[in-house]
């Protein structure tokens, strides 16, 4: 499925009352997404562990 065709299905899965705000956030968050899933696939990626470490360090400071 081409990117157009999955905005168009995104979009059309919204309640007839979204906003253009609605819209831009819905498809900056798939655009996120996407992003995100190819980081993962690519290795760009944080152990869980070391995470879990630098949060603690968050909350202390």
């Amino acid at each position: 499925m081409s990117d157009k065709q999955k905005v168009i299905e995104a979009v059309s899965k919204l309640p007839e009352s979204a906003t253009l705000e609605d819209i831009r956030a819905n498809l900056q968050l798939m655009a996120n997404l996407r992003e995100g899933l190819a980081d993962a696939d690519a290795g760009r990626v944080i152990p869980h562990e070391q995470v879990k470490r630098e949060f603690r360090s968050w909350i202390t400071s």
